[in-house]
């Protein structure tokens, strides 16, 4: 029965290579549209990835890691002095206009953090040092976004806002499809930028021969020869999240208490809360899960168009082949084996090349674009399943034509 199943198969190999090619799209397009699902989820959280913190404190308005209200800088001193915590640092998450060389703007996403901190670095520092972002107006930004960004690399400079922005660092893999472009500095560099803006002036004159007065709102951008360096961040400045570190053996939860009650209006996050927080606004409150989920639908619907189509030809080219078998005594499951191991060899024959295609795109585009589309072993394995169901489920339509195959068939011309 097996060679019976293969010879079926390879008989037609145009007819075979049509139909592997269905399937390898079907495998290719689910998982495709699952690694980009789980590559952006990932993505979401690129932000907390990058620190070691264990608990993040936040305003209680807070709706995931990068949409959230300012809290006051002395937050920091105090929940630095709450008993349990080891180390505090100040992070700033806001968003800011990026201006190239040739006018553009792009929206961005301004980090600011402590360079000589431990409780956030970003990952993946392949040019720079974090030393050289203490320096006035330096940004660190990801190797991914430097064509939407309009910059080559280290050296070039921009605007951010109404201030100059110099590129010194550059690090590959941060990059959130959610998200701006993330820009890391310095929290002096990141409070700079992100209250910087245009200078304004009001002029009003009164009309000859009228008594209205026209007033006219002049913008003028700062002078940057003449900038300033940025200061330090004083108790009226404001940042995003105060970054905790407990003390070996403190109970997380019950440090969350002694933070949210020593600092007013905020919710403190363990790792793990924000992250599940994050995850679960993108995929439940926006249409992401929904249209990529569509896309997998319609990839397995014509992928079983196909297989099905595919399996009820070549069911309908063999009749007497059946016939033959019937005659001799093979009961009808012995048939339905040859057809449902037809089957199985085209999942399996479709299955791996449509694997080996989208491991291989997804290392394309996380190199050249910084999209991760990944492929975990549960969703290789759950596709996988996929692909045999699809692939038998099919089989069903031509193991019907076989049903009423007349074994008399055989003696016909």
């Amino acid at each position: 029965m097996v060679s019976l199943a293969r010879k079926n198969l390879l008989e037609d190999i145009p007819r075979f290579l049509v139909a592997q090619a269905g399937i390898m799209f079907a495998v290719s397009l689910v998982t495709i549209q699952t690694g980009i699902f789980n590559g952006f989820t990932r993505s979401t959280t690129q932000l907390i990835k990058n620190s070691q913190a264990d608990i993040w404190v936040a305003s209680d308005s807070l709706v995931h890691v990068e949409l959230s209200l300012p809290i006051p800088l002395s937050n920091l001193s105090q929940a630095q002095a709450v008993a349990g915590v080891e180390r505090a640092e100040a992070l700033i998450v806001k968003g800011a206009i990026w201006r190239h060389s040739l006018g553009e703007i792009t929206p961005v996403r301004v980090i600011g953090f402590d360079p000589k901190g431990q409780l956030f670095i970003p990952q993946n520092i392949t040019q720079g040092s974090l030393k050289v972002l203490e320096e006035p107006y330096t940004v660190m930004v990801d190797s991914s976004n430097l064509n939407s960004l309009n910059v080559k690399g280290i050296g070039d400079v921009a605007e951010v806002g109404s201030l100059p922005a110099r590129v010194v660092g550059l690090t590959q893999g941060n990059r959130s499809i959610a998200s701006n472009p993330f820009m890391f500095m310095s929290l002096e560099n990141g409070n700079a930028y992100s209250t910087s803006g245009q200078a304004a002036s009001l002029s009003c004159k009164m009309q000859s021969g009228s008594e209205e007065i026209r007033c006219t709102n002049v913008y003028v951008a700062p002078d940057q020869a003449s900038t300033p360096a940025p200061q330090k961040l004083a108790a009226s400045d404001t940042i995003t999240f105060v970054l905790i570190r407990a003390k070996p053996g403190q109970n997380l939860e019950a440090l969350k208490q002694k933070l949210e009650a020593a600092l007013p209006n905020t919710r403190a996050f363990t790792r793990a809360e924000l992250t599940e927080k994050t995850q679960r606004f993108w995929q439940q409150r926006t249409g992401i899960g929904f249209i990529l989920g569509l896309g997998a639908a319609v990839g397995l619907i014509v992928g079983g168009i196909i297989v099905g189509q595919i399996l009820y030809s070549s069911v309908s080219d063999h009749l007497k082949e059946f016939g033959t078998l019937k005659a001799m005594g093979a009961s009808d499951w012995i048939i339905y084996g040859v057809i449902i191991e037809q089957a199985l060899w085209m999942a399996i024959l479709g299955y791996l090349p449509g694997m080996v295609l989208c491991s291989g795109l997804g290392a394309w585009t996380f190199a050249t674009q910084g999209i991760m589309i990944l492929i975990t072993p549960a969703t290789a394995i759950a596709v996988f399943g996929i692909t045999v169901s699809l692939c038998v489920g099919s089989a069903i339509f031509a193991i019907q034509k076989v049903t009423h195959v007349d074994p008399a068939i055989v003696f016909k011309a």
